[in-house]
């Protein structure tokens, strides 16, 4: 009898005491999250089309000389507009300048020679102490010194001309990325020197399928990312109209806002194959995905949050289609909705 009335206090004590915890423990605050507002957008069904990122300048740079080579920047170097790349030996120019300079000066003395002579005969023509065809041929000589200066002069400048493109400059800013030449080595006009590529210029060369080909046009906004999921936005720079007969492709060159790749980088850029519709659409952070089910939580005026299941479409950039009980200026969670439950109420961060 003793041991049941000692169980019955020990039961009556434990009652007591879990009602003046439950009395006296604290509510839950409200959960912080961030909201963004479902709005409307036009968006079109899209194709991931393949591409690389290139630069906009890339050239083999060649010698408009022959000669032999003197140096050649290393691979790697970097090279502003107008430096140099290489140097071809310009002793021979060199040696060929002065010749041309001293035919010059030896035309210019016999013109002035066939010039004076010329003045005599016209004075003598005046006297009538000179006939008429030896001031003709006085006269014909001069003109033919004239011209023989002016062939020296210009043989003179193409020398010159020579003379200069024995340095081989960058006709824009990069880096040598290879040598096709090495210091010391003959090279012929036309030979090609080193690759120089711009690598701050760059851009997107995409194969696009020719279903694309009307609904893109250039100046249209879209998204490029890689494997990794590093997504960057951007434009449309320009298409080629022709088609590959073959891949039944056509190429699409995208400028990006960002430069997170280098080139050679291979991405997919998202192309439209369909006319723009209005949908709903929401930033990607507020999908839940679980297995058999995509959601979404909806602020109500009340500050709790409803879980309402979506079903995605097409894709824009950050933001996605969203078909389910939600419209444009409805607030989703787009931060911290992991960790949420149905009607539970919810606090906003401070972005």
């Amino acid at each position: 009898m003793k041991h049941v009335r000692s169980l019955l206090l020990t039961i009556f004590a434990m009652g007591i005491g879990s009602v003046v915890m439950a009395q006296g423990a604290p509510e839950q605050p409200p959960a912080p999250v961030k909201v963004s507002r479902a709005q409307l957008r036009e968006m079109s069904s899209v194709v991931y089309a393949p591409g690389t990122i290139v630069s906009r300048n890339d050239a083999d740079i060649a010698s408009e000389v022959s000669g032999r080579l003197v140096s050649v920047a290393e691979v790697g170097d970097f090279i502003e507009a107008g430096g140099l790349i290489a140097k071809v030996d310009d002793t021979f120019l060199k040696l060929e300048l002065q010749n041309a300079d001293a035919i010059i000066k030896r035309l210019e003395a016999n013109l002035t020679y066939r010039n004076n002579q010329l003045e005599r005969f016209e004075n003598l023509a005046r006297q009538q102490s000179a006939s008429v065809g030896e001031m003709d041929e006085a006269r014909s000589q001069r003109d033919m010194a004239e011209q023989d200066l002016v062939q020296a002069r210009i043989a003179h400048d193409q020398i010159k001309y020579r003379l200069e493109r024995t340095s081989v400059k960058a006709p824009f800013s990069g880096h040598i990325v290879e040598r096709f030449r090495q210091g010391g080595e003959y090279i012929s006009v036309g030979g090609e020197v080193a690759r120089l590529v711009d690598t701050t210029n760059i851009e997107v060369q995409a194969r696009a399928p020719m279903e694309v080909a009307a609904y893109v046009k250039a100046g249209l906004p879209v998204s490029v990312k890689d494997d990794k999921g590093r997504e960057v936005n951007g434009e449309i720079r320009a298409i080629v109209p022709v088609g590959d007969e073959r891949s039944r492709l056509i190429e699409v060159r995208i400028t990006l806002d960002e430069q997170p790749w280098v080139i050679g980088g291979a991405v997919r850029v998202a192309l439209p194959k369909s006319s723009p519709q209005e949908v709903v659409a929401v930033p990607r952070d507020a999908l839940i995905l679980r297995e058999n089910v995509t959601y979404v939580y909806k602020l109500n005026d009340d500050g709790t949050v409803e879980q309402v299941s979506v079903v995605t479409g097409v894709g824009n950039g950050p933001l996605v289609e969203v078909r389910g009980n939600l419209e444009a200026g409805d607030e989703v969670v787009t931060l911290g909705g992991e960790r949420l439950r149905p009607g539970q109420t919810v606090s906003i961060a401070e972005t």
